[in-house]
C-alpha cells in the first residue's frame, strides 16, 4: 500500500478531480487543511453574482441554508476521497442523511464560509461527519451529515 500525499491547500481545480459538481452547484472553493481520517476545513466565498440571489430574497439577499449544508457535504466528500482512497476509488459519494441541523445566523454576499468537518464514524460504504460552518469566527450552521459511496 502506498501512502497518499495530502496537500494542505487544495484549489478548486483539484477539488473538481474528486467531486462531480460544477458551477453553479460546486459549493466549496478551497480546502485549507485536511487530516485524512479525521477532519477537513474548506471555504466558500459568497458573492452577489450567484444565480439564486435573484429570488432569495429580492432586496435582502440571503444565502440558502440548504446550500450551506450541501457545501459542508461536498467538503466532507473531499475528506472521504483522501481518507479512504482504496475503498472509494472512482465511486461517487452521495449525501445520504442529515440530523441535528441548526442555523444560527444569516449568511449574505461578501461573507466567507469556513466549513469544518470531523469524521465521526466510517463503516463499509457509509461515513458520518459532524460539520460546523463559520463566518468571521461566528457559528452560522451545524449538522451531522451522512454520506454513502457506491
Amino acid at each position: 500500500m502506498t501512502e497518499t500525499i495530502v496537500p494542505q491547500n487544495i484549489d478548486v481545480v483539484e477539488i473538481m478531480r474528486f467531486l462531480p459538481h460544477r458551477y453553479p452547484f460546486l459549493l466549496v472553493d478551497r480546502i485549507v487543511s485536511i487530516d485524512p481520517g479525521k477532519e477537513i476545513v474548506g471555504i466558500k466565498n459568497v458573492t452577489i453574482n450567484e444565480p439564486f440571489f435573484q429570488g432569495h430574497f429580492p432586496g435582502r439577499p440571503v444565502y440558502p441554508g440548504v446550500l450551506i449544508l450541501e457545501g459542508m457535504a461536498q467538503t466532507g466528500g473531499v475528506l472521504a476521497y483522501y481518507a479512504f482512497p482504496e475503498s472509494i476509488g472512482t465511486k461517487l459519494i452521495y449525501f445520504a442523511g442529515i440530523d441535528k441541523a441548526r442555523f444560527r445566523r444569516l449568511v449574505t454576499p461578501g461573507d466567507q464560509l469556513v466549513m469544518k468537518l470531523e469524521l465521526v464514524k466510517h463503516k463499509r460504504s457509509i461515513m458520518i461527519m459532524h460539520g460546523q460552518t463559520y463566518v468571521d469566527d461566528q457559528l452560522v450552521a451545524e449538522a451531522e451529515l451522512m454520506a454513502s459511496f457506491s
